[in-house]
């Protein structure tokens, strides 16, 4: 098939948390003979921050975004040799334009598609709003995907006119994210890679910061966007945005690594975070702040230490040794090249979009 993707980028991790997704399943269909065609604004400072060239297995279009006009011109182009045409949530720039333009765009038998990479923020907003554009193009739309939120997610798009709705969740690349050598830099005793955002922020104060606070005798690592004014603790060190690049030599320095769910996911649950297939894909001891679903895509107690708090976050450290550690990141690296990798995923969006399993478009 001919997959026309509109995304916030693919070549881009800055301000992108849905980076390494794209990357993944654009990768695993193109492994599978699907031609991937990904369209990216020139915006947000996303192409002055590129951690990858443009790959060999996507075709990689940026656009200027001057106007609506010339973003619908771009629509057009795509669609004009597109057998599936997907519109991803949060591009970015002009969100409201691509969405109704890869409706309106789309040639006959060409099938449309959103693909929505944080559902349970879009539907509280679509559902506490009307009015809001998107909520009247659900039905339009030949299938609704969704970067996970299980069951609970898929009624409520249900409910709001989808025809079909199926969650295809983040998951492993391993030729990625893999055991690399340590580095000084990054040794600690727990290591965190988060991004702060506003429904996160009280969740990392929880069980992050309590930690570095009630062990100070404990090396503590923090990584991701927007953490500057959180810093001072002398057992902490900070290192900012971290391209994709350097994920694997993080997780594989620390004695563990933390998990710290966005506060809507956790509500919703069934919504693994890409930082727990990298970490487990790495072979690190993964931390993670409880959320239902968890125990789907790891094993809690054998490849995954759950925390309710952050009480017992400062426990699990506080008698945490290597042997342990080592163990349980091992278990995860096996349970997730069995179950979780983007071939696995990729293989069943094929299904997903084969034209037998889809309502002729309108």
């Amino acid at each position: 098939m001919r997959i026309a993707f509109f995304a916030s980028s693919l070549v881009s991790a800055y301000w992108n948390g849905a980076c390494t997704y794209y990357r993944g399943i654009v990768r695993a269909l193109h492994g599978l003979g699907h031609e991937v065609s990904f369209y990216e604004p020139d915006a947000l400072d996303r192409q002055k921050h590129r951690d990858i060239p443009d790959p060999d297995w996507a075709r990689v279009v940026v656009y200027a975004v001057p106007d609506a006009a010339a973003v619908r011109a771009v629509v057009r182009e795509a669609a004009a040799r597109a057998d599936v045409i997907i519109k991803a949530s949060g591009v970015g720039v002009y969100d409201d334009v691509l969405e109704l333009a890869i409706l309106d765009e789309r040639r006959s038998g060409t099938r449309a598609i959103f693909w929505d990479v944080d559902a349970p923020a879009t539907l509280t907003r679509l559902e506490d709003d009307p009015a809001d554009p998107l909520r009247a193009l659900v039905s339009e739309y030949d299938l609704i995907l969704t970067y996970g939120g299980g069951e609970r997610v898929v009624n409520r798009y249900l409910a709001l006119g989808a025809r079909s709705c199926t969650p295809i969740y983040n998951a492993l690349d391993p030729d990625t994210h893999h055991p690399v050598a340590p580095e000084p830099q990054f040794r600690c005793d727990l290591g965190a890679l988060v991004n702060r955002l506003p429904d996160r922020e009280s969740r990392v104060e929880e069980f992050f910061f309590s930690a570095v606070a009630a062990l100070p005798q404990h090396d503590f690592v923090l990584a991701g966007a927007g953490w500057e004014d959180r810093l001072g603790a002398p057992n902490l060190r900070y290192f900012g945005h971290l391209p994709p690049g350097r994920h694997n030599t993080f997780n594989c320095s620390a004695l563990a690594v933390l998990n710290v769910t966005r506060e809507s996911m956790v509500r919703n649950g069934f919504s693994p975070p890409t930082r727990v297939f990298e970490a487990a894909g790495a072979g690190a001891c993964l931390i993670s702040d409880a959320w239902e679903g968890l125990d789907e895509f790891l094993a809690p107690g054998d490849e995954v230490i759950v925390c309710q708090d952050g009480a017992e976050v400062i426990d699990v450290l506080a008698g945490l040794d290597q042997s342990t550690a080592r163990r349980i990141g091992t278990r995860a690296r096996e349970r997730m090249l069995a179950e979780h990798t983007y071939a696995h995923r990729a293989l069943e969006l094929e299904q997903v979009l084969s034209f037998s399993q889809l309502e002729p478009a309108r």
